[in-house]
């Protein structure tokens, strides 16, 4: 059985969650976090038409320029979203043991970490 998307959704959002929802077995807490995400997908699309329209920026009483509160909903939004849908898990692949993405490849060597040892590189 589908389950439907709660209704405050965008549409866009409410047919990412029902092609989700009938991909994957959610359980309760599965369904919180995707209402959750799209939410936060929602939210971070409204602010990005605000600034498209506004600016990034706008100029206070004293006239400093100043950025606008949108610019953090984007990138809170964008933030929570990622986090929530690696918490999903939704990859299809196998996971690996803890859950995340493999550590890419630095030039400094296989998992270089770009710092310092004990002043040594």
């Amino acid at each position: 059985m589908t389950e439907s998307a709660p209704a405050h959704l965008s549409a866009a959002s409410r047919a990412w969650f029902a092609e989700i929802a009938a991909a994957f077995a959610l359980e309760a807490h599965h369904r919180r976090l995707l209402v959750l995400a799209a939410e936060c997908w929602d939210r971070g699309e409204h602010a990005r038409k605000v600034l498209a329209t506004s600016g990034l920026v706008y100029v206070d009483k004293r006239g400093t320029p100043r950025p606008r509160p949108e610019n953090a909903i984007v990138r809170d939004s964008a933030i929570v979203f990622s986090r929530l849908l690696r918490e999903l898990r939704l990859d299809e692949g196998p996971p690996d043991d803890a859950g995340r993405p493999p550590r890419l490849p630095t030039e400094r060597g296989q998992h270089g970490h770009g710092h310092r040892r004990n002043g040594r590189a």
